[in-house]
């Protein structure tokens, strides 16, 4: 029971201690501040031998963000997929499950078009392997896409620490891999949907790790670590690799510019891993588009005309027919791009907008900490982290969309940032800032973990957290209804002329074989799909209908009329 619910009331006047909201909030705070300094002493030597318990601490981090994301089940389910990205990396970690790196083209693929997906020449994800090979990992090792999501937001949180150890001390590098977990580990987008973030990150960390360990001891095995890095950001986010091996190329150019032999095993060997990621992202282009050279996603901006071209380069083309969902992307995307190629007004424009996502990386308490991050003696280290993350920024700046995961690479800079800032700070204001910190993220789990109607809608509006709360599209009930039916399923998707971007048709990587196939209706030729599949019972779901409708599908019903 919650302590709102035993005075009943936020108004002063009608409860026992005449306390209003504002009230409870503040006193909270101060009890929490007042406690953690009397408790201080003690804890502070416990802290310090945890922290310098090394594995204890990967491992702590890795569970830490799983248990509590699993603890918020009962009101936050498994993410089920609402949009065209998640369905295409869906199909790519399906794919890989089977031990492919693309799918044959349906003979009936006309249904089955989807945005980010190809249908020729092969039915395959537009997207790099890196997420699908978590995705993969999960539903091979624990039965659940979802899981590889889990898994890999966990490596992610604990990779954190190690990272900070490298720069920072024990203590410092435990708070980094704490903040890590409130900040990305249960209630942030990359864990509660699949375009991933978590992968890109956990790369970031194996390169900005390694780096100042190769300075101090060019051992082989940093060498290892460090293209393993480099490894998982070539096939997880190609085009930010590039700024990534830029970083890195320059930190280890100062690092040794007076004794670049003494780097030249480690280096030669990070060269060698390195190079395993353009392989198989060659192998990956030659199994899906056919050609070495041409990646698929290149395929797909000349096929549908998205993804959208970069600022610089005009608007795509599609050279091949859209259905209506893939017309309204398409025009969404070139709208974003906008008709014309970039001006350097239109670029400065876009990269000061985009200034405010800084708050996805950061808690509000943590702005100060990244202040007092260059009150440091040892500036450099600070100054080169900005550096790299600038180069992030400005890079990804020509592209016209911007979501936080492009800048996952750099995400344990954020966090190395704050922690120096936080050591430079007198450690009674760190104290109360990572308690701030603590609160802001237990106050929302709160939210989360109490289900209440009254005040989830909260958080929609005032927070970055992102998480799937109950079944608001009625997905979950409609597969459940469909899973308890006997046999195999066929659904035509009907849309509404109004319908906009939330996705239904999606399928697995063997469509024939798959429980339920999800198509398109295209209206007469319909016929062709169910004299393909003559042995699955047939549905016809309006999803655009308040609640959607799931109904046994009856040959030549007509276009959508019902509005509700």
């Amino acid at each position: 029971m919650y302590l709102f619910d035993i005075f009943r009331s936020f108004l002063p006047m009608r409860n026992p201690i005449g306390f209003g909201a504002s009230d409870f909030i503040i006193f909270t705070i101060a009890a929490l501040m007042a406690l953690l300094l009397v408790a201080w002493a003690w804890l502070k030597p416990w802290i310090k031998q945890i922290a310098e318990r090394t594995w204890f601490c990967i491992a702590l981090l890795f569970a830490l963000p799983i248990l509590l994301r699993l603890t918020l089940l009962a009101h936050c389910p498994v993410p089920g997929g609402t949009g065209a990205d998640d369905f295409s990396y869906l199909l790519l970690g399906d794919t890989l499950r089977h031990l492919r790196l693309a799918n044959p083209p349906h003979p009936l693929h006309q249904f089955f078009e989807q945005v980010f997906v190809l249908q020729q020449p092969t039915y395959s994800s537009i997207y790099p392997l890196g997420q699908g090979i978590a995705l993969a990992f999960g539903r091979i090792a624990l039965e659940s896409f979802w899981a590889g999501v889990l898994l890999s937001t966990g490596v992610f949180c604990a990779l954190c620490y190690w990272m900070l150890r490298a720069w920072v001390p024990p203590v410092w590098s435990l708070a980094g891999g704490v903040l890590a977990v409130l900040q990305f580990g249960v209630l942030n987008p990359w864990v509660n949907s699949y375009w991933g973030g978590a992968v890109s990150a956990s790369a970031g960390c194996l390169v900005f790790g390694s780096l100042p360990r190769l300075r101090r001891s060019p051992r082989a095995c940093y060498g290892v670590l460090l293209g393993i890095g480099v490894v998982l950001q070539i096939i997880t986010r190609p085009f930010e690799s590039l700024f990534l091996t830029a970083a890195a190329v320059a930190f280890l150019l100062f690092a040794f510019r007076r004794h670049l032999l003494t780097a030249a095993k480690p280096l030669s060997i990070t060269l060698a891993v390195a190079s395993a990621g353009i392989l198989l992202t060659a192998l990956q282009n030659k199994a899906v588009t056919r050609s070495w050279t041409t990646m698929p996603y290149v395929l797909s901006r000349y096929q549908y005309g998205v993804p959208a071209t970069f600022t610089f380069e005009p608007n795509a083309v599609p050279h091949a027919p859209l259905t209506p969902e893939q017309e309204l992307d398409y025009r969404a995307q070139a709208a974003i791009h906008g008709p014309e190629t970039d001006s350097l007004r239109s670029y400065l424009s876009r990269l000061a907008y985009r200034f405010r996502y800084v708050r996805f990386f950061l808690l509000p308490p943590l702005y100060l900490a990244i202040v007092a991050c260059f009150l440091n003696p040892r500036r450099a280290n600070c100054a080169w982290a900005v550096a790299t993350i600038g180069l992030f920024a400005l890079g990804t700046n020509v592209y016209p969309y911007f979501f936080p995961h492009y800048l996952a690479a750099v995400s344990c800079l954020f966090l190395l940032l704050t922690v120096q800032g936080l050591a430079n700070l007198r450690m009674l204001i760190s104290k109360q800032i990572l308690l701030l910190c603590s609160l802001s993220f237990l106050f929302w789990f709160g939210v989360y973990l109490s289900g209440n109607p009254k005040v989830l809608p909260a958080a929609e509006y005032q927070s970055w957290n992102y998480i799937n709360i109950g079944d608001p599209q009625d997905r979950i009930a409609i597969r459940e209804k469909l899973a308890r039916e006997p046999g195999q399923q066929l659904v035509f998707v009907r849309y509404s002329p109004a319908h906009r971007f939330q996705e239904w048709v999606h399928n697995a990587a063997e469509i024939d074989s798959a429980q339920t196939v999800w198509a398109n209706d295209l209206g007469s030729e319909n016929n062709l799909l169910l004299q393909y599949f003559p042995h699955r019972k047939a549905w016809l779901l309006e999803p655009d209908l308040r609640p959607p409708a799931l109904n046994p599908y009856e040959t030549g019903s007509g276009a959508f009329l019902r509005v509700h």
